[in-house]
């Protein structure tokens, strides 16, 4: 079985290997803090810091199994590949949620970790999640998609709107102003909504786009947006 603790070491080829993936499994931030941060480090030991075992992993994913959030803060600070995977697919975020590891599995989202990533078998991190019964972490990982997919939404309208080449005055003043105020009414309501749930995040994301779909359909599909407007 991939992410398991059996069997979870570190190949030492440099002095330096050992004592953090040592300090990573038993929660030792001061620790990693000297030795990472220690600008006497050539690129060569850098290198063997993140080295990783036969099947891809580093101390980063040994923090991410035990729920170590203070050291995958630290890994990931001093450089640790929040994005990285093992030969079967798995990452770090697979890692902590297969484990139940909460707290964790939000820093990684926080620290980016891509919640869309699968493993060999097809699965994100949330259906991982779900076949092990660590159902606080799926639902929590239902919540962070949903949230991102409203972010996302509302990051790719502003740059498509404020790309000069593909506007090309498809867009009139009022067309602009509905996009760019919709957008910050969503974003503020991201900001200043406490407790929001995965539903109301994609009853937002939906109405966002039922508002600026025709607008954003002048740029991406000129003609049909001609022709909809002709028949009214």
């Amino acid at each position: 079985m991939d992410p398991s603790i059996t069997g979870l070491q570190m190949q030492s080829n440099g002095s330096r290997v050992a004592p953090v993936y040592q300090l990573a499994l038993t929660g030792d931030v001061l620790g990693l803090q000297s030795i990472l941060g220690n600008e006497s480090n050539t690129n060569e030991e850098l290198n063997l810091l993140w080295e990783k075992d036969d099947i891809g992993r580093n101390a980063l994913f040994a923090a991410s199994m035990l729920g170590r959030s203070d050291v995958v803060r630290e890994l990931v600070k001093h450089g640790a590949e929040v994005n990285s995977w093992t030969v079967r697919g798995y990452s770090a975020l697979h890692y902590s949620a297969l484990w139940g590891q909460l707290d964790t599995l939000k820093t990684l989202v926080e620290l980016g970790a891509d919640i869309a990533a699968t493993n060999f078998r097809g699965e994100r991190a949330k259906e991982v999640a779900s076949r092990y019964s660590k159902t606080d972490c799926a639902d929590y990982l239902s919540w962070a998609e949903a949230k991102q997919s409203l972010q996302s939404y509302i990051t790719m309208v502003r740059q498509l709107i404020s790309d000069p080449e593909k506007v090309q005055g498809k867009l009139n003043k009022e067309d602009k102003n509905i996009c760019n105020n919709t957008c910050t009414s969503k974003s503020d309501w991201i900001h200043n909504t406490k407790n929001a749930t995965t539903e109301d995040f994609w009853e937002q994301r939906k109405h966002i786009e039922d508002v600026l779909s025709p607008i954003l359909a002048k740029i991406t599909h000129p003609a049909d947006a001609t022709s909809k407007a002709s028949k009214h």
